[in-house]
């Protein structure tokens, strides 16, 4: 059964532009990950045995199956397409997922899983839904599946993660590592407002969303591209023995990263 890669993604930049109920709005540069990537692929259930009435997920996760956004993500597809053949699909195949993009990384794991299971099902189904279509309804399981649903190499993603534009550039090759320590995304954006609200303004963003990914790097550090850094040392102490000058940390942590281009990493 073909396998379709499911893309890791770090923040160039994340800035804070405001809030919208329980939500930040963000000005972010979302870049794919070009060397980490999960597999997904349909496996019949005969082959694992697995029951036909049970959603059945074969991978490396810590989370239940009503929790992952694979799962997550079916529901959203089922309840907006109302489609026989999804449930029969999933009734005779289990969805295997070989990881290895870490969770709970920043790295936006489960979004792209959520994101290239409802393109497997489009493809496999002939669904035809369009790309935005697709996007509406990842949005329900989480905000930076539009990222993930538009397969862009570099992109601009604002709002809570519904804006996705396409920014054009050469992608970077990047160095990341993820410390084995678990964030919590609520827990450091509750930190962020509560002890460095501070957003930027309209024409602080418009600058950031053209400048290119390369320039960013070469004149902001860690702490200046990404406002969830400073809250997030806060709320983990432990972070700060993982920190390695240069670095940059992407989302909401734990994953720090670096281009493995040398004249920009050491700018």
């Amino acid at each position: 059964m073909k396998k379709y890669k499911a893309f890791a993604k770090v923040n160039i930049f994340l800035k804070i532009t405001g809030t919208r109920e329980n939500y930040h709005e963000i000005v972010s540069r979302f870049m794919q990950v070009q060397d980490l990537y999960d597999e997904l692929s349909f496996v019949s259930k005969e082959h694992v045995g697995s029951k036909a009435n049970e959603f059945k997920i074969i991978g490396d996760f810590s989370c239940t199956t009503e929790q992952n956004t694979i799962y997550k993500a079916y529901v959203a597809l089922r309840d907006a397409t109302k489609s026989e053949a999804l449930e029969k699909l999933m009734q005779t195949h289990a969805v295997q997922v070989e990881k290895a993009i870490p969770a709970f990384a920043g790295l936006g794991g489960g979004s792209s899983d959520a994101a290239t299971y409802l393109k497997m099902c489009n493809e496999v189904l002939h669904l035809n839904l369009s790309l935005n279509e697709l996007a509406a309804i990842g949005l329900q399981v989480g905000a930076d599946v539009p990222f993930f649903i538009y397969g862009y190499k570099s992109a601009n993603v604002s709002g809570i993660g519904e804006v996705v534009v396409p920014f054009d550039e050469e992608p970077l090759a990047f160095d990341v590592f993820t410390p084995n320590v678990e964030i919590s995304t609520p827990k450091v954006y509750r930190a962020y407002r509560e002890n460095f609200y501070a957003p930027i303004d309209g024409f602080r963003a418009q600058q950031l969303l053209q400048t290119p990914s390369k320039e960013i790097l070469q004149t902001m550090n860690a702490e200046e591209a990404n406002d969830l850094f400073a809250p997030a040392m806060q709320s983990y102490k432990e972070l700060k023995d993982h920190y390695r000058q240069g670095y940059f940390f992407s989302g909401s942590g734990s994953s720090f990263f670096t281009t493995k281009d040398k004249e920009v990493a050491n700018g």
